[in-house]
């Protein structure tokens, strides 16, 4: 399972993406359609339409990480947010949204909030 540290920037695309995209194509709607600057170091994932694939984009200093994972069966709980757009999530939230727990819509409870 991937792991990132408290308080790395992650960014989630909420509209689906041709999965046959790679790191230029990623990279291209990371800057265009969720307006953000790869180069800046947080990670960004894409799903597709049937949201049982994803990929992760992440540029590292050096070059671009591009991740990738195929549900053998069931399908990813996608989030949707305020922003039509774009969602940032806590690396706990990746981590929920890649082992299959629904987020109910992204939002936390009123008493965890802070």
């Amino acid at each position: 399972m991937l792991a990132f540290p408290a308080g790395f920037r992650i960014y989630l695309a909420i509209e689906p993406v041709d999965m046959r995209k790679q790191f230029n194509g990623l990279w291209a709607l990371a800057s265009e359609r969720l307006k953000e600057d790869p180069r800046q170091g947080a990670v960004f994932v894409f799903g597709n339409k049937d949201r049982d694939r994803v990929k992760l984009l992440y540029w590292d200093g050096s070059g671009v990480w591009v991740m990738a994972k195929r549900l053998e069966r069931g399908r990813f709980s996608w989030p949707i947010g305020s922003d039509r757009t774009k969602m940032a999530l806590t690396p706990e939230a990746l981590t929920m949204l890649l082992a299959g727990i629904d987020l109910k819509e992204g939002c936390q409870k009123a008493w965890y909030e802070r």
